[in-house]
């Protein structure tokens, strides 16, 4: 058996408090509105030493008209098929339903290793009320309590005696690419696009995806995480709870990612909210590409496409060393050169300069522009080195460090970037005394 569990059920029986025991963080959003996990949400668990994947998935429902339940019963499919075992989490209070009925039919013939779960058995009163799910035919009930975890350790135990030893998880390792920009300028239909299916959910309505989306991307000689947010806003038009913890979670996985896809929308422009975003990005030193979305809705002329790059540039100055992409997830335009983009930064963000490079150098052209005087005294840069951090950090070491001002250091900066290729990457520059 493989290490993907799927947790299913139908609204508000409690499968993101348990994704969130089971992984050990509060990854989904825990609210009482029904079906506020829209898309699936994927998560590391641990324990005994074992480690395996879960995947939170909205609540199940069938037979309705609404736009975001019928997305959510597509999630629970896909869910269903990737999973090689499944947690089916049930009600305890409210016992067995015509939906809870549904979703056993739909497990009976699928043939993946089913956990029934019953949730809220906050004492053991309630443990007899379980045996009812018996009556489902598929199998042993363990009767748990997701908000406490009783009953959680029985789970796991036989959780972990089925998993398949063989299959190690390095996803951790992979390179993180985070989607980020506006609400509703197509970061979901981007990552769709990317993964070549219909992971996460797609509507015309601004705020779709609620959580941080992780999805695997292994093709084409490229294999990164690649995870899709909610669209970040201006904290004066987040109108609700939900929305706030949202956009938290954009934050946060900008903070986890390596490189930051920043979608714009082509029809709209470079706006404030898109600097917020990027400086959040640059302010955790994370590489960044720029992509314009929506680009087939724009008229176009010989000069376009530089004169919009140009726009840009200006905006984003002092730091526009960036690759800018103008793309149509829409028509699949340029899909490819988003990846090619993202790789190419990750790497430049992971480059060593060897010392000597540096110095030959850059201590040629501080001598033919060397920091101005200050005070009458005059400031000499003798030796400089790349540090070893995660992110390019360079160190110049001088006598008088306290006396080499802003404009001097982006000349410093623009030097080594016009050398070595650092596009796409915040760089820090320390100045430290002999």
């Amino acid at each position: 058996m493989g290490n993907i569990i799927a947790i299913i059920g139908r609204p508000n029986v409690g499968k993101s408090t348990l994704f969130n025991r089971l992984v050990e963080q509060r990854k989904s959003i825990v609210d009482n509105e029904s079906g506020v996990t829209r898309d699936r949400i994927y998560g590391h668990a641990e324990w005994n030493g074992k480690v395996f994947s879960v995947i939170d998935t909205g609540g199940y429902v069938e037979n309705t008209n609404d736009v975001f339940e019928k997305g959510i019963k597509q999630q629970v499919l896909i869910a269903v098929q990737e999973a090689d075992a499944i947690i089916f989490m049930l009600d305890t209070i409210s016992g067995i339903t015509d939906l809870d009925q549904f979703v056993a039919n739909l497990l009976r013939n699928n043939n993946k290793k089913v956990y029934v779960v019953a949730n809220k058995v906050d004492n053991n009163s309630f443990i007899a009320d379980s045996y009812e799910f018996y009556n489902l035919g598929l199998g042993d009930v363990y009767p748990i309590s997701a908000v406490s975890g009783s009953g959680t350790g029985d789970l796991l135990d036989d959780i972990v005696a089925n998993l398949n030893d063989s299959e190690t998880n390095k996803l951790e390792d992979l390179p993180k690419f985070t989607i980020v920009g506006r609400p509703n300028v197509g970061k979901s239909s981007l990552t769709n696009v990317l993964i070549g299916e219909n992971r996460n959910i797609v509507t015309d309505i601004a705020g779709t995806t609620r959580d941080a989306i992780n999805t695997r991307y292994n093709k084409f000689g490229y294999d990164f995480m690649l995870v899709d947010t909610a669209g970040v806003r201006k904290k004066g038009k987040i109108t609700d709870n939900l929305e706030f913890y949202s956009v938290m979670r954009a934050i946060k996985a900008i903070e986890n990612s390596d490189v930051c896809l920043l979608v714009i929308d082509a029809s709209i422009g470079f706006e404030a909210q898109d600097q917020n975003i990027l400086n959040i990005i640059l302010r955790n030193k994370k590489g960044v590409v720029i992509l314009v979305n929506k680009w087939d809705l724009v008229e176009k002329t010989t000069n376009t496409v530089k004169e919009y790059t140009k726009q840009i540039k200006e905006k984003i100055s002092p730091f526009n060393d960036v690759p800018i992409i103008f793309i149509s997830a829409l028509n699949k335009q340029r899909i490819l050169n988003v990846v090619e983009s993202a790789v190419m930064v990750y790497n430049n963000m992971n480059q060593k300069i060897a010392t000597g490079k540096l110095n030959d150098f850059l201590l040629e052209a501080i001598e033919k522009y060397p920091p101005p005087t200050n005070k009458g005294k005059v400031v000499k840069i003798k030796y400089v080195t790349q540090l070893p951090t995660p992110t390019p950090v360079f160190a110049f070491f001088t006598n008088l460090p306290q006396y080499i001002k802003a404009p001097y250091q982006r000349y410093l900066e623009n030097k080594i970037r016009e050398h070595f290729d650092l596009c796409g990457v915040p760089i820090a520059l320390v100045f430290r005394g002999k």
